[in-house]
């Protein structure tokens, strides 16, 4: 990377002319895999590398597959007809699990050997050693998203490359590897300095970074690079919809709030109708991902045929009234013109401060 950037692959907004927009300008781009099968996720491979000769990361789930409780779930669909009704659309018969978890989609691992992407990157969690061996041996580079010190380590064990740090401020979900575990919720900043210090590994700032100033005070607290999620959904290479970049652009931008009831998991969203109605719900009560998410699509959909975007998944981190409406290309470079402007040069090296003094 002639920049320290990369570009989050946040499924939902993430697309391969988003990523190779920010490969070709000196970054590293993403694309997200982890909600779509096999074959559509070497579709979007082959057209990211249409795009670019240039290293881009792809990004898998690997969450603890869904666990079905036919009564939790009956009792969510219960609890979401009146929204449904209130659309004009009819709730699901039943839910299903709509993603595949990476740990056990043996297609999903085929294509990623097939097709041997420069990077690979983990959300929710680590898939076992021997595919972790398997990326590793046609020379691929991991990254984890970890959110504590424990995670580090256990993503260090079985063999990553760097850690993508993400702070309880960023966008979208959290990638806690157990959900129903007590979780610290560090900030970027308090994250990145205890995994600086404490493990060997390079360390990728994720969350809450949205300018080049903001990058280059994470570089000077020992991050090699940063990861950016919400700084690229107002690009128009992204397929945020016209209601969630009227959202990004609103007063609801400076009230991001954590949220399971979309999804299943914890994830942060901007504010809107869903999350509202959501407010109060147990944990307990909120099926697990991805079938919630089942619900939460079926229900996004009516409320969208009928002129209403409130129900979406509409993922930002605490940073996000500093989004910028920019084609990908034109925001790396108002990024890496920050950045130079905070006194970061190239060749000081991906984790110094911003004046370019070696840690």
């Amino acid at each position: 990377m002639s920049v320290p950037i990369i570009q989050a692959p946040m499924a939902g907004t993430s697309t391969p002319a988003l990523a190779a927009a920010v490969c070709e300008a000196g970054g590293l781009g993403s694309i997200a895999i982890g909600a779509v099968a096999a074959a559509e996720a070497e579709q979007m491979i082959s057209r990211a590398r249409s795009l670019t000769d240039r290293p881009f990361n792809v990004n898998v789930f690997c969450h603890r597959p869904a666990r079905p409780n036919p009564a939790v779930e009956a009792a969510w669909i219960n609890r979401l007809t009146e929204r449904y009704h209130a659309f004009g659309g009819r709730p699901p018969a039943e839910l299903r699990e709509i993603y595949t978890s990476f740990i056990v989609d043996d297609a999903m691992l085929e294509v990623i050997l097939r097709q041997r992407p420069s990077v690979v990157s983990f959300h929710f969690g680590l898939p076992p050693a021997a595919v972790v061996a398997a990326l590793r041996a046609i020379g691929t580079v991991l990254l984890s998203t970890v959110t504590s010190v424990a995670e580090a380590e256990l993503a260090r064990v079985v063999g990553v490359d760097a850690l993508v740090a993400q702070g309880y401020e960023a966008g979208g979900h959290r990638g806690v590897f157990d959900p129903d575990a007590a979780d610290d919720r560090l900030t970027t900043a308090a994250l990145v300095r205890l995994l600086v210090q404490r493990q060997p590994l390079p360390v990728i700032a994720a969350g809450g970074v949205m300018d080049g100033a903001g990058i280059a005070a994470m570089l000077s607290l020992g991050a090699a690079a940063v990861q950016m999620g919400t700084a690229f959904i107002g690009c128009p290479e992204s397929t945020a919809d016209a209601g969630f970049r009227n959202a990004l652009a609103s007063d609801a931008a400076f009230h991001t709030t954590m949220t399971r009831v979309i999804s299943g998991r914890p994830a942060r969203c901007l504010p809107n109708a869903f999350t509202g109605w959501g407010e109060g719900i147990a944990s307990a009560d909120v099926p697990d991902y991805p079938i919630a998410y089942d619900a939460g699509k079926a229900l996004n959909a009516a409320a969208k045929a009928a002129g209403d975007f409130g129900y979406g998944a509409q993922w930002a981190g605490q940073g996000a009234p500093l989004a910028r409406a920019l084609p990908a290309a034109e925001l790396m470079r108002a990024l890496a013109q920050e950045l130079s402007d905070a006194g970061w040069r190239p060749d000081a090296g991906m984790a110094s401060t911003p004046s370019g003094t070696q840690r």
